[in-house]
C-alpha cells in the first residue's frame, strides 16, 4: 500500500451504505443494521460538504431531509455507479467483511473504512478478546456455549458459580441480543431467546459481569493526525442510564441522552489513564486504518476491563434537520476535543487506505 494520503479536500467523495446482507460466517451472523446505516451517512455528506468537501452523490442536488439523495449502496453495482460518477474516494459506513466489493474497489480508489479481513475477524468477538487478553490487556472472561445444543442447561450450568453473567451473541451488534443473567434458570432463557430470534447464529458467549462504571474509548488511527505514528484515543464517554446493567440500543435511545465525555480530571485518574493506554495498545494490535470503539467497565476492584471492540462504531451527528440529538458516542468524544462533527470526519478521511500501486 502506498505511503502518501489523500488531501480530504481534494478528493471526490462517495459515501456507501449497507445494502449487502451480512454473510453467515462459521455458522454464525451480524444482524444488519436497520437502514444499513444510512442515517449515518446522509449526517456525514452534509457535514463534509458545509467545510468544503466534494460530494458525489446519486442526485444533482442532494435535500438535507433525503437520506438516499447523499449515499450508495455498498453493492458491486452501487460501488461501480458511484466510481463512473466520479468518486476517487469511497467512505466505507458499512460492514464489510472478507470478500465484499470494497476489496476490488480498493484497488482503483481510496477507501475509508475498516479492511474487510480485518473486521470480519474482530467482529468475533471471543476471538478478539483472546487475543488482547494474550498480549497482556485486562480483558473480561468469557466463554462461547453452542446455544443449540440438546445439553445446553448442562453446558450453562458449569458457570453458575460466576452468576451474574452477561449472555450476548458471537457476532453481535451494539446491544442486540445481550441481558444479565442473575440465575442459572436467566441464563438458560437468555440463550435460548437468542437462538429462537434467528438473527445471530447458534454461538453464545457467556461473558464475566463488570459491576462498575461503563465507558467507551474511541480510537483514532495514526493517520488521523498529521505526522502521527500511533494511534490515539479520544476523551473517554461515560455511559449512564443503563436497563438492567445493559446500555440501551442507540436506535431506541439516543446515546446524547445517556452519555457525556469525561473531563480531563477524570481522564487522569489512573484507573481512567490505563484503560485508555490498553486501548490504544489494543488498536495498535488489531492494526486499525479508521475509527475503533472500545466498551469498557469497572470491575469489583474498581479497574478497568475492555468488553466489547466495535470496528465500525456508529457516526451519526447533529446537523441535518430534526437530528439534533443524534451525536453519537464517537462523535461526543470529539467534541471534547474541540473537534466539529465535521472536523472528525475530516480527521478520519486522512486515514483512507487504497490498493492501487500507481499513486506516489
Amino acid at each position: 500500500m502506498p505511503d502518501s494520503r489523500p488531501d480530504p479536500f481534494a478528493e471526490k467523495i462517495a459515501i456507501l451504505y449497507q445494502a449487502i446482507e451480512p454473510p453467515v460466517i462459521d455458522g454464525q451472523r451480524k444482524d444488519a443494521k436497520p437502514g444499513g446505516y444510512s442515517d449515518s451517512g446522509a449526517d456525514m455528506g452534509v457535514a463534509l460538504q458545509s467545510v468544503g468537501c466534494t460530494l458525489v452523490t446519486p442526485v444533482d442536488a442532494p435535500d438535507p431531509t433525503r437520506v438516499y439523495d447523499w449515499i450508495w449502496p455498498d453493492t458491486h453495482e452501487g460501488i461501480e455507479a458511484a466510481l463512473a460518477a466520479g468518486a476517487t474516494l469511497l467512505w466505507a459506513n458499512t460492514v464489510v467483511f472478507d470478500g465484499h466489493p470494497i476489496e476490488t474497489a480498493a484497488r482503483k480508489a481510496w477507501v475509508v473504512g475498516p479492511d474487510p479481513r480485518t473486521m470480519q475477524a474482530v467482529d468475533d468477538k471471543a476471538a478478539t478478546n483472546a487475543r488482547l487478553r494474550d498480549a497482556g490487556l485486562p480483558v473480561a472472561r468469557s466463554w462461547v456455549v453452542d446455544g443449540s445444543a440438546p445439553d445446553i442447561g448442562a453446558q450453562l450450568e458449569q458457570f453458575a458459580q460466576h452468576l451474574p453473567l452477561v449472555v450476548k451473541p458471537l457476532r453481535g451488534r451494539g446491544s442486540q441480543g445481550v441481558s444479565v443473567a442473575r440465575s442459572l434458570e436467566q441464563m438458560i432463557e437468555s440463550t435460548r431467546a437468542i437462538i429462537a430470534g434467528g438473527k445471530f447464529g447458534s454461538a453464545i458467549m457467556i461473558e464475566q459481569f463488570l459491576p462498575g462504571q461503563e465507558i467507551t474509548i474511541t480510537v483514532m488511527p495514526a493517520a488521523a493526525h498529521e505526522g502521527g505514528t500511533r494511534p490515539f484515543a479520544l476523551p473517554p464517554v461515560r455511559r449512564f442510564g443503563q436497563h438492567d446493567d445493559v446500555a440501551p440500543y442507540n436506535g431506541d435511545v439516543p446515546v446524547s441522552t445517556n452519555s457525556a465525555a469525561m473531563t480531563a480530571a477524570e481522564c487522569a485518574e489512573p484507573a481512567v489513564a490505563a484503560v485508555i493506554a490498553a486501548c490504544e495498545q489494543a488498536a495498535e494490535i488489531i492494526g486499525i486504518r479508521s475509527p475503533m470503539r472500545i466498551d469498557c467497565r469497572q470491575d469489583a476492584a474498581g479497574a478497568f476491563l475492555l468488553f466489547d471492540v466495535n470496528i465500525k462504531p456508529n457516526l451519526t451527528g447533529a446537523g441535518r434537520p430534526g437530528r439534533e440529538d443524534q451525536d453519537s458516542l464517537s462523535t461526543i468524544a470529539a467534541a471534547a476535543t474541540g473537534w466539529r462533527y465535521a472536523d472528525f470526519l475530516v480527521a478520519v478521511l486522512r486515514g483512507a487506505w487504497t490498493n492501487r500501486d500507481d499513486t506516489a
